[in-house]
């Protein structure tokens, strides 16, 4: 347990010596983190590339909710997917 949920980590099959994680954190009932979307959670998929995949998204129509935001452990994007299920996208430092 850390102070954002639980991480869960694995290795890459490809590289046995890399370690990935993976972060569940819960929210409290009624908190906005997911608005717009009308759903109780919001997937995260980890990406490569994220401003290239972003421009590629956008010119396909895809709503993108915010800039590409960085950090030490990685850059963040939040989009919505055909159904107004908010997605984020994260690219790994």
């Amino acid at each position: 347990m850390n102070d954002w949920g639980s991480t869960f980590e694995s290795r890459n099959v490809n590289k046995p010596d890399e370690i990935n994680a993976l972060q569940w954190t819960p929210f409290k009932k009624g908190d906005e983190y997911f608005a717009p979307s009308k759903k109780e959670f919001m997937i995260n998929y980890r990406v490569q590339n994220i401003e290239g995949l972003v421009e590629k998204l956008k010119g396909n129509g895809v709503t993108v909710l915010d800039e590409i935001a960085s950090y030490e452990y990685g850059k963040f994007v939040h989009i919505l997917d055909a159904e107004g299920n908010k997605i984020e996208l994260w690219e790994p430092a």
